[in-house]
């Protein structure tokens, strides 16, 4: 599950514990660590037995699950170092070479700043 839907949802969940036990949870703590996600599930499951509050044991249940399924592995990025190019085609794909000198940088625009 990706971290982005485990946020949605540890923030749902600190809502609906906002306003029904006034406690303030950490949304982000909550999405990333295992341990804090269990024990705020637990607070959220006994309140939801305590005052029959069954949006929080639902939503409590849904972080759970997601807590437990492993995050996706990281997308290599699209242009990643290649290892074995040409030097012509390495420098093609770095883009344009920078102007050795600041006056032949300034030739290029037509105007200058003030």
């Amino acid at each position: 599950m990706l971290s982005s839907e485990r946020v949605a949802i540890a923030a749902h969940l600190h809502v609906l514990l906002r306003r029904k036990t006034g406690r303030v949870t950490d949304v982000e703590w909550m999405a990333a660590n295992p341990e804090y996600a269990a024990e705020v599930v637990r607070l959220a499951r006994q309140h939801a037995l305590e005052n029959a509050a069954p949006e929080l044991a639902d939503w409590a249940a849904k972080l759970e699950a997601a807590m437990r399924q492993p995050e996706p592995p990281a997308r290599r990025p699209v242009l990643a170092p290649q290892p074995n190019l040409p030097a012509d085609a390495a420098a093609a794909l770095q883009g344009p070479a920078a102007p050795a000198d600041a006056a032949a940088a300034g030739a290029r625009y037509v105007g200058r700043l003030r």
